[in-house]
């Protein structure tokens, strides 16, 4: 018998699963996150193994979602300096990199910019000709100041071989150890977004180092030895090299773990999921198994990209939420007390007054601590509750996308705070380790890859073009990490575009397989 370890880190906890071999959940635990994250990592897994008994010579993998990356630019800490190459002279000079960056995360990040010669139209045709003086005058000027470049051109997701061209250049003139992010391998069609996602997925180079090595060495420190895995925010997982060069894609991974766990816990394909945790809560829609992804542009940090990002809308309440006196009402958060409930909520001993503490007065949770809240009335809390209750109903409202109905599936630890009947919602389900569904979710296992392109089908046949973008999301589904044999397209979608000539749809396709172990 083998093990999986899945770890997932929140805000408020950090959770830990064991699934066997046929991905049942034999133990769950939530331990508190650190401030230094690490040290919550490593306290989950040493929780875990004490209680589950189970014996970590046979964990072979081990899987991690992490906030990381999200909190490096959030907090504008531990970014690497970008230099930045636009391939795209003399058609889209008229706005600067950089346009609409905060101030804050430009200064952090922006080393040195330009615009080079080059770029492609929709379809795949020629603007102009590369000009390698151009990119060697820039690999001049930041020569031994910068490790991290990314490297953008129009229409580079249907036609690529500038960008290539530009890499090829840049290791020639920088050397082979330069770390290089291509556009058309991160976002979407939009120039200006493409490369606002680059730029970030440049900037965490080092976190994406940091994020595997300290998964690895917490491992080892533990006398774990398994293969490494990594969450992403489409509901799959990466490698370490492959998690290494894309680090951009574990922002958001912790809301789609959950929605995946909720998926693996209740065996319901389709449905709303809220994840109730102490900080947030994060409504997400199943749809085929997985997260229903966003077709809008995802602000990250304050700035517009276009790659993969669930469709998820956060809301202020969780279990650490603070409950704010206002004259004879109250006012809920959207502050919380964060992972240091322990410290401040009243059911912990502390003198704040959390959503934690009103469910405990209902007796919804913490019942062998309902004589530390005596102070708190019992009508309060239930206009509390009810409150609560009212603004999550409304933002499930708000996710779906047809009338009547839906199931809903609650994860998270502060779930409590959710009635057994809401309105608009047809069944409440609550399986079980639904408080732990975000490490559930990480350790379940499975690889994807994406295609998110602008195809002409003029003079060409229709299947022949699906059947290309199948095989290289296919192709990227197996360099993530997936056995080749297992993968499976899942998604295709084809969207005419009547507004460009030549017969053009934009096509996604998604395939789907089990790792490569």
């Amino acid at each position: 018998m083998a093990y999986r370890l899945g770890v997932d880190v929140g805000g408020t906890n950090t959770d830990a699963a064991i699934l066997d071999d046929d991905l049942n959940v034999v133990y769950t635990v939530k331990s508190h996150t650190t401030e230094d994250v690490q040290g919550g990592i490593f306290n989950a897994i040493t929780k875990v193994l004490d209680e589950s008994k189970v014996d970590k010579s046979k964990i072979k993998y081990a899987m991690l979602g992490t906030t990381k990356s999200t909190n490096a630019i959030v907090e504008r800490k531990g970014l690497d300096k970008v230099a930045y190459l636009r391939i795209a002279k003399p058609a889209s000079v008229g706005v600067p990199p950089y346009m609409e960056w905060p101030k804050g995360l430009k200064d952090a990040i922006d080393l040195k910019s330009a615009i080079i010669s080059g770029g492609y139209e929709y379809d795949g045709r020629k603007i102009a000709d590369l000009n390698r003086q151009e990119v060697d005058g820039f690999c001049n000027e930041i020569k031994g100041k910068c490790k991290s470049i990314a490297i953008a051109g129009t229409f580079s997701p249907v036609n690529n071989d500038q960008e290539e061209k530009v890499a090829q250049w840049v290791k020639e003139d920088l050397g082979e150890n330069v770390k290089i992010t291509l556009s058309y391998q991160v976002g979407g069609i939009g120039i200006l977004e493409r490369e606002n996602a680059s730029i970030l997925n440049a900037a965490l180079m080092t976190i994406g180092e940091q994020i595997v090595n300290g998964f690895n060495d917490a491992l080892s420190k533990l006398g774990i030895d398994a293969q490494a895995f990594f969450s992403q925010n489409d509901g799959t997982l990466m490698s370490g090299k492959f998690t290494q060069k894309y680090p951009i894609f574990t922002i958001g991974c912790g809301p789609t773990n959950s929605i995946r766990g909720a998926y693996h816990l209740s065996g319901i394909k389709d449905a709303l999921v809220l994840d109730v945790g102490g900080t947030t809560s994060d409504i997400g829609v199943l749809v085929n198994s997985f997260p229903r992804q966003s077709s809008i542009a995802a602000q990250v940090g304050g700035v517009t990209t276009n790659f993969r990002m669930p469709d998820i809308m956060s809301i202020g309440i969780g279990g650490g939420t603070v409950i704010h006196k206002d004259g004879e009402g109250f006012k809920v958060g959207p502050d919380s007390v964060g992972y240091e409930i322990v410290n401040k909520a009243k059911v912990f001993g502390g003198n704040v007054e959390t959503a934690s503490d009103d469910a405990a007065k209902l007796n919804r949770a913490f019942n062998d601590k309902t004589n530390l809240v005596d102070d708190i009335d019992s009508d309060w809390a239930q206009k509390v509750i009810a409150d609560i209750n009212k603004t999550v109903a409304d933002s499930l409202d708000q996710m779906k996308v047809k009338n009547g109905d839906v199931p809903l599936i609650l994860t998270g630890g502060g779930s409590f705070l959710v009635d057994d009947e809401v309105k608009g919602i047809s069944k409440v389900y609550r399986p079980e380790h639904y408080d732990a569904a975000n490490a559930v979710g990480a350790a379940l296992g499975q690889v994807s890859g994406d295609v998110n392109r602008i195809y002409s089908f003029d003079g060409k046949d229709r299947d022949e073009v699906l059947n290309d973008a199948k095989s290289e999301a296919v192709q990227k589904a197996v360099t993530a990490g997936a056995n080749k044999d297992s993968v499976e397209i899942i998604n295709i979608e084809t969207v005419p575009l009547a507004y460009l000539p030549g017969n053009s749809a934009q096509v996604k396709v998604k395939a789907v397989g089990d790792l490569q172990l």
